[in-house]
């Protein structure tokens, strides 16, 4: 795939996105000999599908939502690559196949996914803690005192 600034990026696919794919490629004909220079993505005139495009069609699905949070959230095609970027590094995997993913030249840039991993400090903090925090800890809903106390907050 070619992104920002003509640099090519390879993208591994999963199994089941490869299915994806070569059923929407056949739905549209794309994969028949002749089509190599179609884009695989397309709007409504035949074009290559723009960043432009792809907020249009993610703000069209977005208004439909019954979710308050999403209705109401600032998505943009760039939000998608940051929270997948994000599930990425917080499944473990390593910085530079993240960095080469989004197509980023130095590993620098990649590293703000990991300072900005909520989920992963609290691994880390969880990690260095295991022997003060324990799983015998005192049943407080059995403690009439502070149920009182937070009763009366």
């Amino acid at each position: 795939m070619t992104g920002k600034g003509r640099k090519t990026r390879h993208v591994p696919l999963t199994a089941n996105t490869t299915a994806l794919l070569d059923a929407y490629l056949a739905e549209h004909r794309l994969d028949r000999p002749g089509h190599d220079d179609h884009p695989v993505f397309f709007n409504q005139h035949g074009s290559k599908l723009s960043r432009g495009g792809i907020a249009w069609i993610t703000r069209k699905y977005q208004t439909t939502t019954a979710e308050p949070t999403l209705a109401n959230a600032d998505i943009t095609p760039h939000t998608l690559r940051h929270s997948k970027a994000m599930h990425l590094y917080e499944a473990g995997i390593p910085l530079a196949y993240i960095r080469d993913i989004l197509g980023h030249v130095d590993l620098s840039t990649t590293e703000i996914y990991a300072r900005a991993s909520i989920e992963a400090k609290r691994r880390a903090l969880e990690a260095a803690y295991t022997d003060i925090v324990t799983d015998d800890l005192p049943e407080w809903n059995q403690d009439p005192g502070l149920l009182n106390w937070l009763a009366k907050l």
